[in-house]
């Protein structure tokens, strides 16, 4: 392919309906710096209208001084701050707000240029890697904005038909933002045309270390002051005993959950043979609703659908119901090797608030000679899976983001096939290593934590590490590990599971030689079974045999996830401490 840019000839209608998408993100973007600005006005002191603000630099002030001083950057804190409007006469409690306001506004303009190239011709790649960084900055700026409601000097803090955000909130979106440009970066480092990645390279400039910032300022400024990594139980909390399920998960939605499907009222159906309100899922997930405050139940009768589903931001509240892991089954066969990001080759992937799905299967059948191919692709915050088999090779369900909760699931795969960076917790699952292709080994975890500040790992509760049939016949030739070190603060606990002889005695694998291992957090706590041994395992810094219940208690869904605050409102059940 030519490195020059070429324009292409009449657009087809795709072309036109994705420019007209553009036009509107821009315009919401436009927006969101309107309204940003706006909400200085808020933070400036009176006695700041008095002061003359130099024509070169201006010097930081002493908040601005020590505010920047609990940043990961911070000469890049103090030099974007110095020029923003309002931080020269303000405090540092007000700080903390400005710096997410003025990251918004670098993220508004991010989304403002990227968008002026839509109409450039790409190669598939390129186009799907380009669509990503969209999608993710308009996810992103969301993010941020919630953000800045939640710390700002007029507070809008209660969700419709929820609870009112607090520091768990913020933090879970922060993280999230930070985890969003990561995956951007991602995608456009393989993208062979120099004019659009280096377009593109340039829009995003400093943007992860700007909301990695402002993550670090409100970590350290909020209430919560655990900074090793390991999130500090919410005192306002009240764990849930043997409820099975964490308490943002409404009874109403509980009943839901433990309805059978034919007794549910739908509000739409779904039905391959037309007895149903659609025949197919991306059809009633289009005319579903957006914001809506209340729960939106899609049933989606017996049968296999090959499609790949889509949940966006604004389809929020939404549930799936299905008839059976064995009946009602989502299928696809998207992977890197057809010139798809990995984000891009989900067969359903769900980024609206809320998402609930019980009772089916998601697929990619790709094979592994193709390499990442996703299943599941979750980004949606407090999401719930339930009953579900997530069936696929290497990269099979992607973690990507916010908090999720898994619950008797079966997952299949080889390589990295549970991987990503959301807050997630897997509670009475069956994680099944398939046998992979020659010289290749088996690494069930990839967890990508980039920030020490960030929020996120992966937790498996109360499972079961078991081998295919295929594999079991050979396991001695392919190795499973418990997992790698995707990013430099990976984060990954196994507690109280079972696992089967097909783990190496090692338990974990390097990445790449010795990168993160010493400051990844890998811990087992009271794992029984043929393979839990710990007595060979790996010799990392990072590494530890948990042998505190405090320690361990705090990778629980009463306090990784924060879950006995919602998971009550999706129905499904979960167990909040460690007691099974």
């Amino acid at each position: 392919m030519s490195n020059n840019v070429t324009l292409g000839g009449p657009p087809s209608s795709s072309s036109r309906n994705r420019k007209r998408h553009l036009i509107l993100i821009t315009s919401v973007s436009f927006i969101f710096i309107l309204i940003s600005c706006v909400s200085v006005g808020f933070l400036v002191r009176t006695k700041a209208a008095k002061s003359t603000i130099q024509a070169t630099r201006p010097r930081p002030t002493q908040a601005i001084s020590r505010t920047c001083g609990l940043a990961r950057y911070p000469d890049l804190c103090v030099s974007s701050l110095v020029e923003f409007p309002g931080a020269l006469s303000a405090g540092e409690r007000d700080l903390v707000h400005i710096s997410l306001n003025m990251t918004l506004q670098h993220f508004s303009r991010a989304l403002y240029d990227a968008s002026a190239i839509a109409g450039v011709a790409m190669d598939a790649y390129a186009r799907s890697a380009y669509e990503d960084c969209i999608e993710l900055l308009d996810s992103s700026i969301d993010q941020l904005s919630r953000s800045m409601l939640v710390v700002g000097p007029v507070q809008s803090q209660k969700p419709r038909g929820g609870p009112p955000f607090d520091d768990e909130d913020v933090l879970t979106w922060l993280s999230a933002a930070l985890t969003n440009q990561d995956t951007c970066s991602d995608g456009l480092s393989g993208v062979t045309d120099d004019y659009v990645r280096q377009q593109m390279t340039g829009y995003l400039k400093d943007l992860s270390e700007l909301v990695s910032n402002s993550l670090a300022i409100f970590a350290i400024s909020s209430k919560n002051k655990d900074f090793s990594g390991i999130p500090i139980q919410n005192k306002k909390r009240k764990l849930l005993g043997m409820e099975n399920f964490p308490n943002w998960v409404k009874k109403s939605d509980r009943r839901l959950l433990q309805v059978p499907a034919t007794g549910v009222q739908a509000d739409i159906v779904v039905s391959k043979d037309g007895n149903g309100t659609y025949t197919t899922i991306a059809d009633a997930i289009k005319h579903a609703p957006e914001g809506s405050s209340r729960r939106i139940i899609i049933y989606v009768k017996a049968g296999r659908y090959e499609e790949n589903i889509k949940v966006g931001r604004k389809k929020i509240n939404l549930m799936f119901i299905g008839d059976g892991k064995e009946k009602t089954v989502i299928a696809g066969s998207r992977s890197v090797f057809d010139s798809y990001t990995t984000f891009h080759t989900a067969t359903f992937a769900a980024t609206g608030a809320g998402f609930i799905m019980r009772d089916m299967t998601i697929e990619n059948w790709a094979g592994p000679q193709k390499h990442q191919a996703v299943a599941l692709r979750v980004g949606a915050d407090r999401s719930v899976v339930y009953r579900c088999n997530i069936i696929g090779y290497q990269d099979t369900l992607y973690v990507h983001s916010q908090r999720q909760f898994f619950r008797e699931c079966d997952v299949y795969g080889t390589v990295d096939f549970i991987f990503g960076n959301a807050a997630v917790v897997f509670q009475n699952c069956s994680l099944w290593a398939r046998k992979p292709m020659t010289m290749q080994k088996n690494t069930i975890t990839a967890q990508n934590r980039k920030d020490p500040n960030q929020n996120t790992g992966i937790s498996i509760h109360a499972c079961k590490i078991l081998a295919t049939p295929d594999l079991e016949a050979a396991k001695w030739a392919y190795p499973t590990y418990l997992g790698r070190p995707w990013k430099l603060y990976s984060r990954v606990v196994y507690m109280m599971s079972y696992m089967g002889d097909h783990i190496h005695p090692l338990g974990w694998l390097e990445w790449n030689a010795a990168f993160a291992l010493d400051t990844l957090y890998y811990g087992e706590y009271m794992n029984y079974g043929p393979g839990a041994a710990v007595g060979k395992r790996v010799t990392w810094q990072g590494y530890r045999v948990i042998t505190m219940p405090e320690e361990a208690s705090k990778f629980t869904v009463g306090q990784f996830i924060y879950g006995s605050s919602w998971l009550p409102s999706t129905g499904v059940a979960f167990l909040a401490g460690l007691s099974v």
